[in-house]
């Protein structure tokens, strides 16, 4: 009589622990809350300058250097800088400037980035370096220079010398910017803009342009914010409170005996809606845009 030989039960996996891996990339509980700190205290660090400028032009001008916010909020701030300065003046010269500057600094910068990425001409080279090197130097350098070169001119004093000036500032960086954007369309489309007869320019406004919108977003933002914002050129350029812009009338608020918070608040808070809205208009544009424009130089 023979046995039959005696067989071994496989080991199952019940009867071992399982071991937890942690995915690749996955957070731990005390990485994750301190992810949210930091981003926390990063947001209030972000937003207090601007909450305490707010709620100090809804203060009256005895508790404008206190911290009790909320004690007889008013609106008075406002309804002076409207009715005893010349605010909307300056509202008007800035916008009349910063929408000159935005207009011509998108067709200047977007025919000249066309040109630098499609077209082979003389003087090609030297051009890029001026855009270039003209980036390099530094405000306080080129006022006085620009300076005398506008008053030769006869445009100190007028709009159309800041406009120039913002655009020696806008146009360099932003047509870099478009030649990049221009470089990432493929080449094949102003072949098929050729074939169909279309001339250069009629294949740069036809075909190219409606592609282009997340890089003319960003020319548009940056030139408006270069001119909306800046300071130096137009304390210099403009004289005379019918002709200063908004950042030369905020100055008027300041002088040596003290400041008045309350209309400088008030102003800081009106001058930053049209930025705002502004960058709301071009924000699901501008991450694409500038990557784009990085892609290539």
């Amino acid at each position: 009589m023979t046995t039959a030989p005696a067989t071994t039960a496989p080991a199952t996996p019940a009867r071992h622990s399982v071991r937890k891996v942690r995915l690749r990339g996955e957070r731990s509980p005390i990485a994750s809350v301190g992810l949210h700190v930091t981003l926390i205290i990063a947001s209030v660090i972000a937003v207090f300058p601007v909450l305490w400028v707010l709620l100090t032009s809804l203060k009256p001008a005895a508790y404008a250097t206190t911290t009790d916010f909320f004690k007889e909020t008013t609106t008075q701030n406002y309804t002076s800088l409207i009715q005893n300065t010349k605010f909307l003046t300056w509202f008007g010269n800035s916008l009349l400037i910063a929408g000159l500057t935005t207009l011509l600094g998108v067709i200047i910068s977007a025919s000249t980035g066309y040109a630098v990425s499609r077209f082979r001409f003389p003087g090609k080279r030297g051009l890029m370096w001026t855009l270039l090197i003209t980036q390099m130097f530094p405000v306080a350098v080129l006022i006085v220079p620009i300076y005398n070169i506008m008053a030769g001119m006869g445009l100190l004093n007028q709009p159309a010398g800041l406009v120039i000036t913002y655009l020696t500032i806008s146009v360099p960086f932003c047509a870099w910017m478009m030649k990049g954007f221009f470089d990432t369309i493929p080449r094949e489309i102003d072949e098929s803009g050729q074939v169909d007869g279309l001339t250069p320019f009629g294949t740069f406004r036809r075909l190219i342009l409606p592609l282009a919108k997340p890089g003319l977003a960003v020319t548009a933002f940056y030139s408006f914010i270069t001119a909306w914002g800046e300071v130096a050129y137009a304390s210099a350029f403009m004289v005379g409170e019918d002709n200063l812009t908004l950042a030369g009338g905020l100055q008027l608020f300041v002088n040596k005996y003290g400041a008045q918070w309350g209309a400088m608040t008030a102003a800081s808070v009106l001058i930053a809606i049209p930025a705002a809205l502004v960058f709301l208009f071009a924000q699901r544009h501008l991450v694409t845009g500038m990557s784009a424009g990085a892609v290539k130089g």
